[in-house]
């Protein structure tokens, strides 16, 4: 989702740092194999991931939504020695593909970090995993973000911080919602909640499709 003019979207890409060459392969790979490709978080959000990672040096990460792995990676890139990632996806059939990128990762990056693939439904899954995080990230279905949001809140380390993607969801926020909608009411209420929420400090930041960092107190 480009939410300013091409060009210039070409040229914020052009002067942020390069994607690695094992994302560059995840990238290509997931266009050749897999349904919906755009789902990645792509060059240029993947830069912001590592970046804001990289200043936050977490030691324990859950992701919510793994799909094909890049943003895992991108994570992993600012994690100290001996980091631990646990990042969940109810599609089993991607499992051995991120797998094969988590391991490629460790073996020439950072063979340190742990990453921990779990599949199923998150929401039966996170309860049964204990905190505290430095890092959550979410990035699954929409209708299910507050239900999300709920459940790790508790979960977050003090100063912890939680980041979360497709917030303007392709600018439906700003629009009537249809009737059938189910994912914009949700989003609504989750932006909502994330700013008004006495324990954050919120930021919404137009990258890409809206990305909200939210500073746990």
């Amino acid at each position: 989702m480009f939410f300013l003019p091409q060009d210039l979207d070409d040229y914020i890409v052009a002067h942020s740092q390069e994607e690695p060459g094992i994302l560059q392969d995840l990238t290509r790979e997931t266009y050749q194999k897999v349904l919906q490709p755009i789902m990645l978080s792509g060059p240029y959000q993947g830069r912001v991931l590592s970046m804001i990672s990289q200043l936050k040096s977490p030691k324990r990460v859950l992701e919510l939504g793994t799909f094909t792995g890049y943003a895992t990676l991108c994570i992993a890139e600012g994690m100290p020695a001996g980091g631990d990632i646990i990042t969940i996806d109810i599609n089993e059939e991607l499992e051995a593909l991120a797998g094969r990128y988590f391991a490629r990762f460790r073996e020439s990056v950072n063979n340190t970090i742990t990453i921990t693939q779990k599949i199923g439904p998150a929401l039966e899954i996170i309860p049964e995993i204990d905190g505290p995080f430095d890092l959550v990230f979410i990035d699954a279905d929409k209708p299910n973000y507050l239900n999300y949001f709920n459940l790790i809140i508790d979960k977050m380390a003090k100063g912890g911080l939680i980041i979360s993607d497709n917030v303007l969801w392709h600018g439906k926020v700003v629009e009537p919602v249809q009737l059938r909608d189910l994912s914009t009411p949700v989003l609504l209420a989750f932006n909502k909640t994330l700013k008004e929420d006495p324990r954050l400090t919120t930021v919404l930041l137009s990258v890409r499709d809206g990305l909200t960092l939210s500073l746990v107190r």
